[in-house]
């Protein structure tokens, strides 16, 4: 049950074959089972969890049915605010950071019936470290490799079956990076389309909140419902949010899809290069026309990325920051001291590279439909102290060449388990999209997942009681704590 897509348990809700509170009560017992040794969860709302889940079982009974999230359990990523209940943003400067009213994302989830488990871990203000007070997810395939930075909690707990669907955020990757380390669906939405009302930022002008679960189709579901526009966040698009499941089960159209195989193969690790290739040959199989295109290298205009983030990073801390700078893990503080000394000059030097970027991109999109990519450069690699609380020496080259660009212009990414290595790590491609396309990236990603069973595939969660005896518990709680 726990690896149920919510489509299929919303099925069983609906037609009263399971019960919320039933499906609730599995998950929580699942939770207390394996999340002392896999550390997703911050916070365990435990008991509004059970209470939710009866509202929803009397209300559904009742014949008051809201949709396919009506009682089916969820989580959101610790950055997203819930009334009364912590929300720390894997900051020790926040841990009595209890907010007096939901995220909009929150809310629109709880109007839908979700039933919230709890808030899952994440790095030291959602960057690339964290801090050492605090647990470290583990990634379930192999306890030691890397779980994808910044939304680790949320791709942790979708693919060992803690929850059925969860919240993420992405500036730089943090959506596709997890999604792709552990294995799981990632959808980065449009930049607007989802409000950022509530939710801790890290660089507003690149920050994005978006769905992380199990199968495209319940990306999409989870994204109709927190989509559209917020009086409360004004960057939010006013455009109306089409029905994203609409064309699911119907053939893609015939569309064209870009791939620069210098650009998605290159200094690429050599069995996530093939794994995109073919899934490309299946693309083209399932009617869409692939089109080569050619871009420029794209690795300079990323370097302007550190700038801009570290600088907007100082702005959203500057409650704490530097004022309470030694509160702050080694890490995050050292990215925040570069942001302070980054001048008016530096940044404005940056955002001129990445219009540049935009450009290069827009003209390349211009004569197609979707672009396809790799989600990150390589498959989740071994991790090391000094990669999870200092520098970022541990990481591939050309990190953030597929993630970086699309923090830039907004487009809405997919990203999606396409193989695995021969050591049985999870590999991930990513379609790119025009803006507001999300329905589009859904129905071809649907369609690929329908001829593909790699989604299917869950990892051994014994591997990581031999492997990773925890040292000590995660940092759970009842709402308030």
């Amino acid at each position: 049950m726990h690896f149920n897509t919510i489509i299929q348990v919303a099925e069983l809700i609906r037609s009263k074959q399971l019960s919320p509170s039933e499906l609730t009560q599995m998950q929580l017992e699942r939770i207390q089972q394996w999340d002392p040794h896999l550390k997703s969860y911050a916070t365990l709302m435990a008991e509004q969890a059970v209470e939710t889940a009866r509202q929803a079982e009397t209300d559904i009974v009742a014949g008051d049915y809201r949709g396919p999230l009506h009682g089916v359990p969820i989580a959101v990523k610790d950055l997203c605010y819930t009334r009364g209940v912590r929300t720390m943003g894997g900051a020790k400067v926040n841990t009595n950071h209890i907010p007096a009213y939901d995220a909009t994302v929150v809310r629109k989830l709880t109007a839908a019936g979700a039933v919230l488990l709890g808030k899952l871990n994440l790095t030291e203000g959602a960057m690339g470290g964290y801090n050492p007070t605090f647990p470290i997810p583990i990634n379930p395939w192999h306890p030691q490799r890397w779980t994808g930075s910044s939304s680790s909690g949320s791709g942790v707990a979708i693919a060992s079956g803690l929850c059925f669907g969860a919240l993420g955020s992405d500036t730089g990757g943090s959506i596709r990076f997890p999604a792709a380390a552990c294995g799981v669906v990632g959808l980065k939405p449009t930049w607007g389309r989802v409000s950022r009302y509530g939710v801790l930022a890290l660089a507003e002008s690149m920050d994005h909140v978006g769905p992380m679960t199990r199968s495209v189709a319940d990306a999409g579901l989870m994204l109709q419902v927190i989509a559209g526009p917020d009086a409360n966040d004004p960057t939010t698009l006013s455009d109306p949010v089409p029905e994203m499941l609409a064309s699911l089960d119907q053939a893609p159209p015939a569309i064209r899809i870009g791939f620069d195989q210098h650009y998605a193969t290159s200094d690429i690790d050599p069995e996530l290069a093939a794994a995109v290739s073919s899934s490309v040959d299946i693309l083209g199989e399932l009617g869409a026309e692939v089109v080569e295109i050619k871009l420029p290298d794209i690795d300079p205009f990323v370097l302007a990325w550190p700038i801009l983030c570290t600088a907007e990073a100082v702005l959203a801390h500057q409650a704490t920051y530097p004022s309470q700078r030694e509160v702050y893990g080694p890490w995050f503080r050292g990215w925040l001291d570069k942001g302070a000394g980054v001048s008016g000059a530096d940044y404005a030097r940056a955002n001129t590279l990445r219009a540049a970027c935009n450009g290069h991109f827009q003209r390349a999109m211009s004569g197609i439909d979707l672009l396809v990519c790799p989600s990150m450069s390589a498959p989740p690699h071994p991790v090391t102290p000094a990669g999870l609380y200092g520098p970022m020496s541990d990481r591939p080259a050309r990190f953030q060449r597929f993630t970086v660009p699309f923090n830039y212009n907004g487009m809405p990414t997919l990203s999606l388990p396409c193989g695995f290595t021969r050591d049985h790590l999870p590999l991930s491609l990513q379609l790119v999209g025009k803006h507001l396309s999300e329905p589009l990236l859904c129905q071809v990603g649907h369609a690929y997942q329908q001829t593909t069973n790699w989604h299917q595939h869950h990892p051994n969660l014994n591997r990581i009681l031999s492997e990773n005896t925890p040292s000590t518990q995660p940092s759970v709680g009842q709402p308030g704590e």
